[in-house]
C-alpha cells in the first residue's frame, strides 16, 4: 500500500514512462516504445528521482538496472495502469474490429488441446486479435501472470497465489503409454513390472510432474528415468519399439498409433489433477481478456 500511495503523488504521463523505463531499461529504446523524444524521457526520469527520492534506475554497461525501489514498485505501478486502462475501456468489446495482442503461456501439451480449436475461433471471430505463446515452467508461467509480462496461463497449478485468479477448463487423469508388444502377456501392467522398466520424464526447468513423483514416493518406490526431456509432442515416438514407459495425462495421447502402443493405467494410485486458466485479478475488468478466457473454455467443452 506504501508503494500505491506513492503512485497516487505522481501524474498519469509519468507513469507510464515510468513503466516504459522499468520494462525497457534504457531511456532510448523507452522513448521510441512512447514515441517521444529522448530528452523528454530523460526530463521525466529526473522528475520521477526527485518525486519519489530514489535514483530508480542506475547506469549498468550501456544499459540502466532497476534499484530496489524501483522493483518494488513494478507490481503497484502494474496495477494502477491496469486499473486506469480497465476504466477507460469501451463497456463492451467488438472482436470482429478489435485489434490486440495477447500473450499466453501454456505448454506444448496445453497448446495441442487449446490452440487447435483457439486459433480457427479468432480467424473466424476476430481477426485483429493475435497471440504470442510462451513456454515455461509452472512456476514460471505463474510469475509472469504476477508481473504483467503474461496475459493468462493455462495449466497445472497446485499453489495458486491470491493475487490470481483461476478458472477449471477441465479435470485429467494420468495414464501409461507401451510398445504394444512389451506389454506383460496378461495385458495388465503391474507394479513390480512398472519399477523394473525405465521411464519417460516430461518436465521443464526442474518442475516436472511431482505428482507421480509424490505417489511412488507414498508406497515408498522410486522410478528409473531414462530419459528426461521438456517436449511433450515428441515423447510417444521415444515409445514405440522399446521397453520404455511414459506416464501422462491421457487428454495427450488421444493420436497415437493403436497398432504400436497401447494405453493402460498406472499399477498404482495418481491423484487426478485440475487444468485452469489463471489470470490476474487486476484483469478483471478487461473486456477483450474476458472473451478471450470463455472462447478457450469453450472450445475445451466442444473439444
Amino acid at each position: 500500500m506504501h508503494q500505491m500511495n506513492d503512485l497516487r503523488r505522481i501524474d498519469l504521463n509519468l507513469l507510464v514512462i515510468l513503466d516504459a523505463l522499468l520494462s525497457e531499461q534504457h531511456v532510448t529504446r523507452a522513448a521510441e516504445r512512447l514515441h517521444l523524444s529522448q530528452p523528454a524521457v530523460s526530463h521525466a526520469l529526473a522528475r520521477l528521482r526527485d518525486l519519489l527520492g530514489d535514483p530508480l534506475l542506475v547506469r549498468a554497461g550501456s544499459g540502466l538496472v532497476p534499484t530496489a525501489r524501483a522493483l518494488e514498485l513494478v507490481a503497484p505501478l502494474a496495477e494502477a495502469l491496469a486499473q486506469v486502462q480497465s476504466l477507460l475501456a469501451p463497456n463492451t468489446f467488438d472482436p470482429a474490429s478489435a485489434r490486440r495482442t495477447f500473450r499466453v503461456a501454456m505448454s506444448d501439451y496445453g497448446a495441442a488441446i487449446i490452440l487447435p480449436t483457439l486459433i480457427r475461433t479468432l480467424r473466424r471471430e476476430a481477426p485483429g486479435i493475435d497471440l504470442q505463446i510462451s513456454h515455461a515452467s509452472r512456476e514460471g508461467m505463474l510469475e509472469g501472470v504476477l508481473n504483467g509480462d503474461i496475459d493468462v496461463a493455462a495449466g497445472v497449478f497446485p499453489e495458486m497465489p491470491n493475487e490470481l485468479r483461476s478458472t477449471l477448463l477441465f479435470e485429467e487423469r494420468y495414464v501409461c503409454l507401451l510398445d504394444r508388444a512389451s506389454l506383460p502377456a496378461d495385458g495388465v501392467l503391474d507394479l513390480p513390472t512398472y519399477l523394473s522398466r525405465p521411464h519417460v520424464l516430461l518436465e521443464m526447468r526442474g518442475s516436472g510432474t511431482p505428482e507421480i513423483e509424490r505417489a511412488l514416493t507414498s508406497l515408498r518406490e522410486r522410478r528409473r528415468v531414462a530419459i528426461s526431456l521438456p517436449h511433450w509432442n515428441v515423447a510417444p515416438q521415444f515409445i514405440s519399439g522399446t521397453d520404455l514407459i511414459l506416464t501422462v495425462s491421457s487428454r495427450g495421447l488421444r493420436d497415437i498409433d493403436p497398432r504400436e502402443l497401447v494405453v493402460v493405467p498406472p499399477p498404482f494410485e495418481i491423484p487426478p489433477f485440475t487444468f485452469v486458466l489463471a489470470w490476474h485479478k487486476r484483469r478483471g475488468g478487461d473486456q477483450a481478456l474476458n472473451w478471450l478466457n470463455r472462447r478457450i473454455e469453450q472450445g475445451i467443452v466442444r473439444g
